[in-house]
């Protein structure tokens, strides 16, 4: 396994020798690290990547050779023999065949559903309507179409309608450095401005310097002020992963725009809704994470509250506890989202969604309602609205 490791990394253009993948052996042998796939993760990677240009290629092959299903759910805990999730090709459906496929409709149904084939299924199954399977309409598997299902053992999304995901994924941070062709996004923030200074004395106050040296006899007497700078505060959560790959280059156009405007902004990531803790990092994610709780006591009231995120989920995600598409979750995410607008009264939703999108979306409305109306979307004009908003 771990020679073919070793192939697959020299095959994708990583710079690896013999003498770092021997150095990788040497090290697990002596018991380096324990038998966490995040510890050999950053392990290999510390051995085989000299060059940061390479942290990318490296990321896919590990992902294509180490990369397993684990539950998404906490409370099935069980692993499906590989081949029932292995399929040749996905299934194209027509439009007619979807419209006949019925959704269970009821979230305790479908978990229970789950439950009982998990306990109950002995063998592979290939496009069926009942068992967990590929290329079928049943609610569990891959490569299929339900309109309410669990995806189990797909690579990527196809249809959207997941409302659990059995797989653990992995997401990337947002770029704060990418190059922005217009300022247009700057100056719409910029209405979001209460400049003051305050801090070090290391700009020059050249009207104050002149004044003060002609009184001195034209003897110089420089005069410093701090630096003047936007005081205003956000905390700007970010959906990340799913659908929202489809907006990574407007988000992180938004971002670094917001990382050069903003000094007082805190940024963390959520994925879908937000629910009982977030991250800054989409690397550690797993392993580091900050309860909202901690985060709603940590930052005063006097921040500027930013979600961005499409709102496209299953309503499931909203208001149901367990909804969560990744993780159990104790409470609804709107019991979270609610929380966090009764926390900062100054809030807004930003949605990269072009807005005539809106309205084919239940989850769009349910958020729509629940940020107050306060959903603006990610255009020039959205963004001006939202800063006359975050303004009041």
């Amino acid at each position: 396994m771990f020679l073919t490791f070793f192939q697959r990394l020299r095959s994708a253009g990583v710079p690896v020798s013999l003498t770092e993948y021997l150095a990788l052996l040497r090290s697990l042998a002596e018991g380096v690290v324990s038998g966490s796939v995040d510890d050999f993760y950053f392990l290999s990677r510390a051995c085989l990547v000299k060059d940061e240009r390479h942290l990318d290629k490296f990321d896919r092959v590990f992902g294509q050779c180490f990369q397993g299903a684990e539950a998404g759910l906490e409370d099935l805990l069980r692993e499906l023999p590989e081949d029932w999730l292995r399929s040749l090709a996905a299934r194209v459906f027509s439009p007619e065949e979807m419209a006949q496929i019925r959704a269970v409709g009821d979230w305790d149904k479908l978990m229970d559903l789950l439950r009982e084939r998990l306990l109950s299924q002995k063998e592979r199954h290939e496009g069926g309507s009942k068992w967990i399977g590929t290329k079928g309409s049943s609610p569990f598997g891959a490569d299929g179409y339900n309109p309410e299902g669990v995806r189990i053992g797909q690579k990527e999304s196809r249809h959207r309608r997941a409302v659990k995901v059995w797989d653990r994924r992995e997401f990337r941070n947002l770029d704060d450095n990418i190059d922005i062709g217009t300022r247009n996004i700057q100056l719409a923030l910029r209405r979001l401005r209460k400049l003051a200074r305050d801090g070090a004395r290391e700009e020059l106050d050249l009207p104050a310097t002149i004044r003060h040296t002609a009184r001195n006899g034209g003897c110089l007497d420089l005069c410093m002020v701090p630096e003047r700078h936007n005081a205003v505060k956000v905390l700007l959560l970010l959906d990340i992963g799913g659908s929202m790959d489809d907006h990574v280059r407007s988000c992180a156009e938004l971002f670094s725009a917001a990382r050069s405007e903003f000094k007082h902004l805190r940024p963390y990531y959520f994925h879908n809704c937000l629910y009982e803790t977030v991250w800054q990092d989409n690397q550690r994610r797993h392993a580091e994470r900050l309860p909202v709780g901690e985060l709603l006591r940590t930052y005063p009231s006097d921040y500027k509250l930013i979600f961005v995120g499409d709102a496209a989920m299953s309503p499931y995600e909203i208001v149901h506890a367990g909804g969560s598409v990744e993780h159990h979750n104790g409470e609804a995410g709107q019991v979270w989202v609610a929380r966090a607008l009764a926390a900062y009264p100054r809030a807004v939703w930003l949605n990269p969604m072009p807005e005539e999108h809106w309205p084919h979306y239940q989850s769009v409305a349910m958020m729509h309602q629940l940020m107050g109306g306060r959903m603006y979307p990610l255009t020039l004009a959205g963004l001006d609205r939202a800063m006359k908003e975050l303004r009041r």
